[in-house]
């Protein structure tokens, strides 16, 4: 029983905050700390004291990500989801679980690409936005208008995505 509820709290988290991000297009802070709060709790109970510097570890492990949020390209709440289920899942598994994210998000950006079918639009927004950036030497915001926007989707799908890779002992 143990096992599964270790397996299947990280998959209540990201489903929950799934559900709020597509709802008011964030993760609520509440919902952050409280998860923050129960995963902790979950490691100290599981290992101790040696628990809570393994919760510690996993939860700062993400924080590398704030560059890709720096640019415009992944929301606040993408990265505090990250940081709990780091300290949930332990620094090791929260890298693979970020790399599967990405993974997960690229074949759902493919799709949307084929679907809107403005894959040559793209590219050229991105090097213009690359050479912008290179030439003004400023830092704007990647995603243009809001979440609504064809090409922009809640990041925190493909974070759901992964964690049940994870829940389902892929990694």
């Amino acid at each position: 029983m143990q096992y599964d509820f270790l397996k299947l709290f990280p998959v209540a988290v990201a489903g929950i905050s799934v559900i709020m991000d597509i709802r008011t297009a964030k993760v609520d802070n509440g919902w952050i700390l409280f998860s923050m709060f129960i995963g902790m709790f979950i490691r100290v109970w599981q290992k101790g004291i040696a628990g809570l510097g393994h919760f510690v570890t996993g939860s700062v492990t993400p924080l590398f990500l704030i560059v890709l949020f720096v640019f415009g390209m992944i929301g606040a709440g993408d990265i505090k989801l990250f940081c709990v289920l780091g300290g949930i899942l332990g620094p090791g598994a929260v890298l693979k679980c970020i790399f599967s994210s990405f993974i997960a998000g690229a074949c759902i950006a493919a799709v949307l690409l084929i679907i809107h079918r403005n894959f040559c639009e793209r590219i050229l927004y991105f090097i213009r936005y690359a050479e912008t950036t290179v030439t003004t030497g400023k830092i704007t915001p990647y995603r243009k208008g809001n979440i609504s926007a064809p090409e922009n989707f809640h990041f925190t799908v493909p974070i759901l995505v992964s964690v049940l890779l994870y829940a389902g002992g892929i990694y």
